[in-house]
């Protein structure tokens, strides 16, 4: 069964336990909340959030559940994680060619992976509600004029304009019945046949040839001999015509999430119903703040993002308050350093969960760290930045003895140019026509392949 599909539990009446009345899920209100949106005093925010309060549910506590028993495999080293999509989903992105170009190269990597090092792979989209961002400043100056930053199309428009500035909540709305499209064809690839193990060449229609696309070939025509031989010696291939896939994004908008939030009818326990998967981000994770409180509560596998002024306490604190059972697949601990301070500054902080017992998954994050603004006023990656911070994050964990259990890139199936470098080289005049983010900078297809092999290789030589 599809990590999508409607596990048969929730075919059953509904708890009657309502969210609002779960002691402490509003306690956040009370609290720092760090990049909240100034909608409260719109006149449409009320009705928004009575409106996400009794919509259907995104997914489902039977599938979240199911996750964290995944990643509590990959906290074991017995799976690897894998998950990647934009940086910020756009509304207008939200087409059947852009998500099934996102679900191919995921596809084509996760393949690249089980079959490099022989282990499975837990498939997550950085989609399906991965529409807000953090930013470093609440206003944007240009010409003299100031507006609000664009903070993702759940919150206000991208255009330099007051009108698409303002922070609306009814982008809320739009935001939600986007993701039920987005998870709705997602639900259709992954069970109708389309990621049928046995299609994998066909994964690669529609992509550019290049050095990573002839490789991913010559490795397809290997699994291709090896399906024909277990076929011959009457092989069942069920579990080759349809695949897991999960949905994660950041907790960034309080007010979303907690509309959402649901109590599950097996358990009496709330659930945030927009995502399998929820992260805090570096700028949010304030042990104090809201964020951190809210996802506190929530039965989630939780994610949470480690920049360079992590400390070892500071993971042991958060660890204290999101997991204080040590729940295995429940804490996900996402480094995102930097090329220059990975092998530094990752260690002690190992070092310390180590001591203290836990055992969370870990996973690099090897885009944040390395984003660098151009003369031109481009914001880019440099890909072999990009593959150095992953490299620095398997030395680190082979030499502590600990397991590099993933990693989470921003990516998108179509052939942009916005980070430098790669087999096939990008390079800063493909800017002008091949630039399309609205926020971060992505790797491409073939980029993407790319640091599947990497990783695939280094995955190998744990043994």
């Amino acid at each position: 069964m599809s990590s999508l599909t409607l596990p048969e539990q929730f075919r059953s009446p509904a708890s009657s336990l309502r969210a609002a009345d779960y002691p402490g899920l509003d306690e956040w209100r009370e609290k720092t909340i760090g990049q909240h949106p100034q909608w409260a005093q719109h006149p449409d925010f009320t009705r928004c959030i009575e409106e996400l309060s009794t919509v259907p549910p995104l997914v489902f506590a039977g599938e979240m559940d199911r996750l964290r028993d995944r990643l509590a495999q990959v906290a074991n080293g017995e799976a690897f994680f894998l998950q990647g999509g934009d940086c910020a989903e756009t509304f207008a992105g939200a087409t059947a060619d852009k998500i099934s170009g996102r679900v191919r190269t995921l596809l084509q990597m996760a393949v690249v992976l089980t079959y490099g090092a022989s282990m499975p792979v837990v498939k997550m989209g950085r989609m399906a509600g991965q529409f807000s961002k953090p930013r470093s400043s609440n206003e944007e100056t240009r010409d003299g004029v100031t507006l609000p930053s664009f903070r993702g199309e759940m919150v206000n428009g991208f255009d330099f304009t007051e009108e698409s500035r303002a922070h609306d909540p009814n982008r809320m709305l739009q935001g939600y019945h986007t993701s039920s499209a987005t998870l709705n064809l997602i639900r259709a690839f992954t069970q109708g046949g389309f990621a049928d193990l046995r299609r994998m060449h066909q994964w690669n229609m529609g992509f550019a040839a290049n050095p990573a696309y002839a490789r991913y070939e010559s490795m397809a025509r290997e699994i291709d001999h090896a399906v024909k031989f277990m076929a011959a010696c009457g092989a069942d291939f069920d579990a080759l015509r349809t695949t897991e896939f999960f949905a994660g994004h950041e907790a960034l908008l309080l007010d979303y999430e907690r509309a959402l939030t649901r109590i599950d009818s097996r358990t009496d326990l709330p659930y945030g119903t927009s995502a399998h998967f929820l992260w805090i981000g570096e700028r949010t994770r304030d042990l104090d703040g809201a964020h951190v409180d809210l996802l506190s509560r929530l039965r989630n596998p939780i994610g949470v993002k480690l920049g360079p002024g992590t400390t070892g306490e500071d993971a042991l604190r958060l660890i204290d308050t999101l997991d204080p059972d040590r729940e295995p697949g429940r804490l996900t601990f996402i480094t995102r350093m930097g090329a220059k301070n990975i092998r530094e500054k990752l260690p002690p902080v190992i070092k310390a969960v180590q001591e203290a017992g836990a055992k969370p998954v870990w996973v690099t994050d090897p885009m944040h760290g390395n984003t660098v603004s151009l003369p031109s006023g481009y914001k880019t990656r440099r890909f072999d930045n990009v593959m150095d911070e992953v490299r620095g994050f398997f030395e680190v964990h082979r030499e502590l003895g600990s397991f590099p259990g993933g990693i989470h890139v921003e990516m998108t199936g179509d052939d942009v140019a916005e980070c430098l470098g790669g087999a096939d080289p990008v390079d800063e005049s493909a800017f002008a026509e091949r630039y399309e983010t609205l926020c971060d900078p992505r790797l491409n297809h073939m980029q993407s392949l790319e640091i599947a092999f990497l990783v695939a290789e280094y995955l190998s030589s744990q043994d």
